[in-house]
This record gives C-alpha cells, sequence and structure tokens, in this order.
C-alpha cells in the first residue's frame, strides 16, 4: 500500500480530512499528518494520531518521534531532519483543504510552516484541495496561484459546488468528499500488488421490492450501505467489483460496475448471470423470503373492499442455487439478519444447508446497528469458527468481513 502524507491548513472543511485519513487508513496505506498552526483551530492533532497511529508534525523544528517514518515501517537508526525525511519517505503529499494563504504561500515557494515546508522539499506526487469561499476562490490572485502550481505539475483537484460554510451562500468552494480524495491519491500513489489484484467480486446490496399491485410493494428496511460499504472496501483493495444494486438510492463507489434490480427475480437473474464469471460473492442484499402470489395489474382500490388478503409465496434461495453450483476455487459468503439470542444458531445451521464459505450474522434486535444505520456488529460464522466485529461503522466493519475472506481463501486455495 502506499504511504500519504497529508497536509492540513486552517479552514472549517477540516473536518473532511480526518475522514480521509480514516479511509486511507482502512484501505491499507500508511498515512503521516502535517498541520499548519491555524488548522489546530479547526481540528486537534490527537484525532489524527488516534486514526493513523502516528504523532502529527505541525512545526519544522520538533523532533519526530518516527523519525520520519510511516506506520508500518522501522525508523531509521538515526535522527534525521523530520522535514526532509518523511516527505522522502511519502508516495504523494496532499494538502487538503488547502486555504487561500496556504495555496498563495506554496505559489510562492514560502516555507514558513511544517505543511509549506514540506512541500517545497517533497520530490513525490503533489497535490491540493483548495477549500475556501467562492469569492475567495474566484478571485484573480487565487487563480493564478492555482495556475502557478499546475505549470509546475501540481494536481489541483477541483472544487465542489454547493452551500458554503458562511450561511446562506452557495458557490464553488467545497471540498470534495473524503472518498473522491482518497480516489485521486491513490492513482498518484498507487497501491503495491496485493491478493486482491484482479479478483472479480460480486457484490449485492439493499432490499427487494415484491409488488402487491403497481403502486403498492411487500419489502424491508435494508438501505445497501452495507454492500456499498463491501463494494468501496473490495474496489480499494484492487478487485474488479459489480454491485448489483436492490432499490439502493445511495452512488457506487468509483470504479465499480453497477447493476439495478427490482425483485428478488431480478436480483436472482443478475446474480446468475455474473456469478461464473466472479471469485467472490458477498451476499449482503436482504432479499425477500415471499412475494404476493397474484399481484394486481391495476391498482387496489382501499373503497368498498372491507380489507385486503394476500396470499404469499416463497421466493427462490438465490444463494443456496448459485453455491450448489459454484467451482471450487470460488468463495460465497451469505449474510442472515437474524432476531435474538438464538441467531447464532441460526447463522450456523444456514452455513451447512446453503454450503457456503461464511455467515455474516446480523443481530437485527441490537438498536443502533444495522439495518438503515451508519453503523454494523456482525459475527462471521465459518467452517473454523466465529470471528466477532464490534460496533463500528460500516466501512469498518467491510474491512473485517474482508480480511476473513482472504484468510479463507489462502486457506482454500
Amino acid at each position: 500500500m502506499g504511504r500519504i502524507l497529508l497536509g492540513v491548513s486552517g479552514g472549517i472543511a477540516a473536518y473532511k480530512a480526518l475522514e480521509l485519513a480514516r479511509l486511507a487508513t482502512l484501505a491499507g496505506h500508511g498515512v503521516r499528518v502535517l498541520m499548519t498552526p491555524t488548522a489546530k483551530r479547526f481540528v486537534g492533532a490527537p484525532s489524527f494520531e488516534a486514526i493513523v497511529g502516528a504523532p502529527v508534525l505541525t512545526d519544522e523544528f520538533e523532533r519526530d518521534p518516527l523519525r520520519g517514518a510511516f506506520p508500518g515501517d522501522p525508523p531509521p537508526a538515526h535522527d534525521p531532519i523530520g522535514h526532509l525525511e518523511v516527505v522522502a519517505n511519502a508516495d504523494a503529499y496532499l494538502v487538503a483543504p488547502a486555504s487561500a494563504n496556504t495555496i498563495a504561500k506554496l505559489a510562492a515557494g514560502a516555507a514558513d510552516s511544517m505543511v509549506t515546508t514540506a512541500f517545497l522539499a517533497c520530490s513525490a506526487p503533489r497535490a491540493v484541495a483548495p477549500a475556501m469561499n467562492d469569492r475567495m476562490y474566484r478571485d484573480q490572485a487565487t487563480q493564478a496561484n492555482l495556475a502557478t502550481l499546475r505549470e509546475r505539475g501540481v494536481r489541483v483537484i477541483e472544487p465542489g459546488e454547493g452551500a458554503l460554510a458562511s450561511r446562506g451562500e452557495r458557490g464553488v468552494g467545497r471540498l470534495p468528499e473524503a472518498s473522491e480524495l482518497l480516489a485521486e491519491l491513490e492513482v498518484l500513489a498507487p497501491r503495491a500488488a496485493g491478493p486482491w489484484d484482479g479478483l472479480r467480486v460480486l457484490v449485492t446490496a439493499g432490499g427487494t421490492r415484491e409488488p402487491i399491485d403497481p403502486v403498492r410493494f411487500i419489502g424491508n428496511r435494508s438501505s445497501g450501505k452495507m454492500g456499498i460499504a463491501l463494494a468501496a472496501a473490495a474496489a480499494r483493495r484492487g478487485a474488479e467489483v459489480t454491485l448489483v444494486a436492490a432499490n439502493v438510492n445511495l452512488p457506487e463507489p468509483a470504479g465499480v460496475r453497477r447493476i439495478d434490480v427490482v425483485t428478488a427475480a431480478d436480483l436472482a437473474a443478475a446474480v446468475a448471470a455474473e456469478f461464473d464469471a466472479s471469485d467472490v460473492l458477498l451476499m449482503a442484499a436482504a432479499v425477500a423470503d415471499f412475494r404476493p402470489a397474484a399481484p394486481e395489474e391495476t391498482k387496489i382500490s382501499r373503497h368498498g373492499s372491507g380489507g385486503l388478503d394476500l396470499r404469499l409465496e416463497e421466493t427462490g434461495d438465490v444463494l443456496a442455487t448459485v453455491a450448489a453450483g459454484r467451482r471450487a476455487d470460488q468463495t460465497v459468503v451469505g449474510f442472515a439478519a437474524e432476531h435474538g439470542p438464538e441467531g447464532l444458531g441460526r447463522a450456523r445451521e444456514k452455513l451447512e444447508r446453503k454450503r457456503v464459505d461464511a455467515i455474516v450474522l446480523n443481530d437485527v434486535s441490537r438498536p443502533g446497528v444495522g439495518f438503515d444505520s451508519d453503523r454494523n456488529e456482525v459475527t462471521i460464522v465459518d467452517h473454523a469458527g466465529e470471528h466477532h466485529a464490534g460496533a463500528a461503522p460500516k466501512d469498518e466493519i467491510a474491512t473485517a468481513i474482508l480480511d476473513r475472506v482472504e484468510a479463507l481463501r489462502g486457506v482454500l486455495h
């Protein structure tokens, strides 16, 4: 994985740099953070240090306890000059957010902080992500400074348009989201080759809808967030990812191919079409177990109906069907939303009955995790045992699941 140097300058968008540091660390990159003194007025250095596992540097004269090394790398035996050593080890340097003041200093070659001094000394690919008020961004001085940086080979990541920090103001100047910044960084600092490179991963996400009539359906509360997190994590590891999205109102991660479906039958057809070409199936979608046996072609009227009786029939078991015909080199992981303490036993029963490599158990009786939440807590049940991933953001849960898939493939193949 890459060694990413992140420079944070003063601005309200500095909070997004925390999320960038977190996503980059989850993706396996080593991250070091530099901050200007003004940046510390918006976010604290301890927050970055907790995320990346390395000290933050703010002054070019302070001693670096890691002596310029990145997390996971051994420090040198000598005590080098901090601002020179940390950039010598970096694969890419991004300043985000880059304030108008910092951009002006970088264009002028000023070296009055750890962020600017390191930028001047850095021979690795460099990038800046401007974030400021629309009027400051459009000012001729700022545009001239950005043009100067581009001429010197610095990548300028264009800001987005929308609501700005000042109340009621809109315009160009928003820092892109952390996932977009990480995608830009991974172009500048490509990952080292790994076991997921070229692996074909099929992920299902969301919840199916089974029609009662043209406007009503039987559905569930799945938002697709867990499947999206899995797709993003697999793509970050270098896999070729296809996402089968059942009624998911979220954008797909960068580089992920998407197939939209509605019903359980639609999802079954899409999975059947894609499975043979896949190495890994992560069946995170909540697929309906039942559907109306005879959906109406026109809207059912409430007037004078006296109620409504629905006869339901079982849908096909998509996971068991594809697992029954899989190749020996394919890894299949199912997901089980269970309720209460008996869930673990039911998950193990599904593992054996459906002939899959693992079942990810989500206890939906727990408040604040699972369906339509940003957090989850799961137990990964496989033939070797049970592996618990405690309550955490879904991208961290996705990382734990993929780590287990990687271990399973190492054992199986």
